[in-house]
């Protein structure tokens, strides 16, 4: 926990001339810190926080999955940010954009939310949002909750955590150390996290389409033959304005929600 301590008021310096009222928090453990900061806004809490923890034992990803850390193996954090887009469409691929070009070059993007290095994974991302209780305020505030590997998790104890029922066996997983050898959790919050805040605050003014093309350089899926997890097989074509994924099928393109299914390269 010392090395995220040490790297605190650095992200701070660096963020609050942006957004004002911004605060850093780091606990030694926790169950989730998405989870605890969608907690503070049910009782009314809407500050910009960004909330790190040493050790997450009850993380959550994307479709229920879960998001375990080892203390000095994983940065895992969330930020707190109200937000009123004119469109919350592409929201998570944005943060993916973000956070891809903060870590580094070989950093690419598998729809709809997930890090990957050298066609393994390397992080998650969860997006989640609540409201202020007043239906008249279009604003919300938005939790954006991310999971990056430092050292290479090891592959019998992710392997354990798959499902029983998984088709495939579970892929080992990246660190980012592999590319980044000696990065601490610390240095690695520093280099995403102010960048991330800008560009939240940048999606909410100009949308998707701000990362549109950035996305598009970074998309791991482009060209590749994916299967639906309804069982349909087609070859993905990028994402449209919305950040749909485009699938050519043998119907024909179909636009695919992240909140519908998840797609794996065959």
């Amino acid at each position: 926990m010392s090395d995220l301590l040490t790297h605190v008021e650095a992200v701070w310096q660096a963020v609050v001339p942006d957004l004002p009222g911004f605060t850093v928090e780091v606990l030694p453990s926790i169950d989730s810190t998405n989870t605890e900061l969608m907690r503070r806004a049910r009782n009314g809490l809407m500050d910009p926080v960004l909330l790190a923890a040493d050790e997450q034992t009850a993380g959550r990803g994307r479709l229920g999955k879960g998001w375990h850390s080892r203390s000095g193996q994983s940065l895992t954090f969330s930020i707190a940010l109200p937000m009123a887009p004119a469109d919350w469409s592409g929201l998570s691929l944005a943060v993916g954009v973000s956070l891809a070009h903060s870590l580094h070059p070989d950093v690419r993007l598998k729809w709809p939310n997930d890090l990957w290095l050298h066609q393994r994974k390397l992080g998650g991302i969860l997006v989640e949002t609540a409201g202020t209780g007043d239906p008249a305020v279009r604003q919300r505030l938005v939790v954006v909750g991310v999971g990056v590997n430092i050292a290479r998790p090891d592959a019998a104890a992710v392997a354990a955590q798959a499902p029983t029922a998984a088709p495939v066996a579970a892929m080992a997983p990246a660190g980012l150390s592999e590319v980044l050898v000696g990065v601490t959790v610390g240095e690695a919050l520093a280099r995403v996290a102010p960048a991330l805040v800008r560009d939240l605050l940048a999606f909410e003014s100009q949308g998707f389409a701000a990362f549109s093309q950035r996305f598009a350089q970074l998309d791991a899926l482009q060209g590749l033959t994916v299967q639906l997890t309804d069982g349909t097989r087609g070859t993905a074509c990028g994402v449209d304005s919305t950040g749909a994924l485009q699938v050519l099928t043998p119907q024909g393109m179909r636009a695919i929600n992240s909140a519908e299914v998840s797609v794996r390269p065959c």
